[in-house]
């Protein structure tokens, strides 16, 4: 049988038309209008956008949303982009989701990560140990649960004897799961066990060389390159204010590097940009956000994502297409809702 992103590749979603496989991103961790976020959902929704994921740090959390727009939408898919593998048990996880595509009519992504120590030791008040070994036995754990296979699991962390199931039947015996992977070995694992790859900060030089080297563990794995969706994490942004945008994502590269432990510090060197890591750590410690932005190349900051017109967006989105990635990161600033739609519609393709 096709895997879903092998499903959702050849058209099976989409009446068998070649049309770009999106997602939109919903931040709900600051000022937050619910109606914004309905009607946003709504349009994308209409528009044909595949997925809409939302993401959760230390602020509001993201399945109560997730819940709300199950019921406010008909066809999008709806998921996580990330929830942490730390601050619930994987029972909880496969519980929350179960329900949550029973409510959605069988439209859930699960999308996790390992986020950090400082989140989970010092927010949730959990050790931060094992995340690779954490994540492998949470998938396994949830695709049993799903399945409605008795628990009866003996993993290095979690030891389940008493062979319980839901106690109710899931709309679909498996739910696509996401994961978020930078390191070497958890890329192995995610190309080994997950439906998705969550990358994050991919400048376009390494988008060859990353998703050839992801797409050969895939096959190592024994798997198809069709098995694995892989999300494009360098954004497309339709904005006429572009130096606005540009400026708010070197702010948060620049965070992730140097506030954000030293996992993304040490994915920017892998990919040759030590020295720029390096100089951003330095900038930040003595000048704060700003000058830790500021001390990002421009060159580098352009690479990772493309703002600009509707057309400028689409020739991005069919050369990451080609590139190897499956499913796009969009953002359209248009607040008229007719214009956004007509925006969304023109990109969807």
């Amino acid at each position: 049988m096709a895997s879903e992103a092998e499903a959702a590749r050849h058209g099976a979603t989409s009446g068998g038309t070649d049309m770009r496989r999106l997602s939109i991103g919903v931040n709900w961790q600051g000022a937050f209008d619910l109606n914004q976020v309905i009607e946003q959902a709504k349009v994308a929704d209409e528009a044909g956008v595949e997925m809409l994921s939302i993401a959760e740090a230390w602020g509001r959390d993201a399945l109560t949303l997730l819940a709300v727009l199950a019921r406010e939408t008909s066809h999008i898919k709806l998921g996580t982009s990330i929830i942490n593998i730390f601050s619930r048990t994987p029972a909880a996880v496969a519980q929350h989701f179960a329900t949550l595509d029973e409510l959605s009519g069988g439209r859930m992504v699960i999308g996790l990560g390992s986020s950090g120590p400082n989140v989970i030791e010092h927010f949730h008040g959990v050790k931060f140990e094992k995340p690779l070994q954490r994540t492998r036995e949470y998938i396994e754990i949830i695709n049993m649960l799903l399945a409605e296979e008795p628990l009866n699991y003996h993993g290095k962390i979690f030891n389940l004897e008493r062979g319980f199931t839901l106690r109710f039947k899931p709309v679909r015996p498996h739910i696509p799961i996401h994961v978020a992977s930078i390191t070497p070995k958890s890329l192995e694992q995610t190309a080994r066990l997950a439906d998705g790859w969550i990358p994050i900060f991919l400048p376009k030089p390494q988008w060859k060389p990353q998703l050839d080297a992801f797409y050969s563990l895939v096959e190592k794995a024994g798997r198809q390159r069709a098995d694995v969706d892989v999300r494009n994490p360098s954004g497309v942004v339709v904005s006429e204010n572009r130096e606005a945008v540009k400026a708010a994502e070197a702010g948060n590269a620049a965070f992730y590097i140097a506030r954000m432990g030293d996992f993304y510090y040490e994915h920017f060197s892998r990919m040759g940009y030590a020295d720029e890591a390096n100089a951003v750590r330095r900038a930040w410690a003595d000048g704060g956000s700003a000058a830790g932005a500021a001390a990002l190349p421009r060159d580098l900051v352009e690479d990772l994502s493309t703002v600009g017109s509707v057309d400028e967006c689409i020739e991005a989105l069919d050369q990451a297409t080609e590139a190897g990635f499956t499913l796009h990161g969009v953002s359209v600033q248009e607040r008229d809702p007719k214009k956004r739609l007509e925006i969304y519609r023109r990109l969807v393709g």
